[in-house]
């Protein structure tokens, strides 16, 4: 090829490196040749019930109409979700998942010469998508491998535009609390915006984890950022949503592809919204399946990094990728998390209970203990 391609491409584009999921069923199964039946993958922090009964059907509703565009602005779901939430259409945007919410922040708010202030250790999409539009991303070491807002606030300079920030975190778990978030977002500047991904929030419950939809009317420099492929079983359909002020829905809306939610995920969603028995069995798996993992560790001699999401960071106390390599000889899927700075962890997601003690099985033999 004579020319080069890559050399054409923008600066910060050029700099980056893919995303890269967790390993499918399929390919571990290629690559190995063991029966894709027989595997289990807890890499990817979904739901293992599999969808709610009522988006199921809301899909096979929706299937003699898959020649229509669907409904570019999301009407309905968004009129659920702001009766939900307690906001107004207007501050409603919809994602294809909650990445692209994230990526739509980007897009409108960030270019060379501005930054956003992220964590260390917080999810890879917030690079990314600050690299890819040229701007800097100013990373923020971790307390206790979870965010340290005071020293985030202290990050903030005349040139920032976006904070990330995420509660619970992916992938360490870590969270923090109502009074801490209030502090924060109390200081941050009204310029600034501040985005709190809600990915996992679903699984919490009680009062330990602030609501971010509470901090809404107060601070119209706050987006939340919450998704539809954890605790309501949609991953595949990719459906996600931001709530902020009517302003910041109007600009993101500015930059949003059109058509980014397809007909099948806005009706499944929509069910899965009213599907409230569903939400509360995936919390009940989740809480056993995180008991249930966090005996097995404690038995194995492992420590782990308390977490409120539906998975687990296990430190293994020296490099990981070889215990990774051994899982997968297993047939079990886990993810290792070297790319976010932690190289003697991997990070396991709550599954089924067979196939937790699936896991723990497998590890005992993998670490020599079984």
């Amino acid at each position: 090829m004579s020319c080069d391609f890559l050399a054409l491409a923008q600066p910060g584009v050029q700099k980056l490196s893919p995303y890269v999921p967790g390993k499918p069923v399929d390919e571990l199964a290629r690559e190995l040749d063991l029966d894709p039946a027989g595997i289990v993958k807890l890499a990817s922090n979904e739901n293992p019930l599999g969808p709610s009964p009522k988006a199921l059907e809301a899909i096979r509703n929706e299937l003699a109409e898959l020649t229509r565009y669907p409904d570019g602005n999301g009407f309905e779901l968004k009129r659920r979700l702001a009766e939900r939430c307690g906001v107004t259409p207007a501050q409603v945007t919809l994602g294809n998942g909650s990445n692209d919410i994230l990526d739509l922040v980007a897009r409108a708010y960030l270019a060379p010469g501005l930054n956003a202030v992220f964590s260390e250790h917080a999810f890879a999409v917030y690079p990314i998508a600050t690299q890819a539009v040229g701007a800097a991303g100013k990373v923020v070491p971790a307390k206790d491998f979870g965010h340290d807002l005071p020293a985030m606030l202290a990050a903030i300079d005349a040139n920032t535009r976006v904070v990330f920030i995420a509660n619970p975190n992916n992938p360490t778990g870590t969270w923090f609390g109502p009074s801490a978030l209030e502090d924060f977002l109390a200081k941050v500047p009204e310029n600034v915006l501040v985005v709190l991904d809600e990915a996992y929030i679903e699984y919490a419950e009680g009062e330990e984890l602030p609501d971010g939809l509470n901090y809404l009317a107060r601070y119209p420099n706050l987006l939340v950022s919450r998704t539809f492929s954890k605790a309501y079983g949609l991953a595949s359909l990719r459906v996600g949503y931001g709530l902020s002020s009517a302003q910041v829905a109007d600009v993101l809306n500015r930059v949003r592809q059109p058509f980014n939610v397809n007909s099948l995920a806005l009706a499944a969603a929509c069910a899965a919204l009213d599907d409230a028995e569903y939400l509360a069995e995936s919390r009940r798996v989740n809480d056993a399946g995180m008991a249930q993992l966090e005996g097995g560790f404690r038995a194995l001699g492992l420590t782990w990094i308390p977490s409120k999401g539906n998975f687990i960071a296990v430190d293994f106390g020296r490099d990981a990728a070889p215990i990774n390599q051994g899982m997968l000889a297993e047939g079990v899927i886990l993810r290792p998390v070297a790319g976010y700075g932690m190289p003697t962890f991997l990070r396991v997601s709550i599954g089924l209970p067979a196939e937790n003690a699936r896991c723990l099985e497998a590890l005992a033999k993998v670490l020599g203990r079984g």
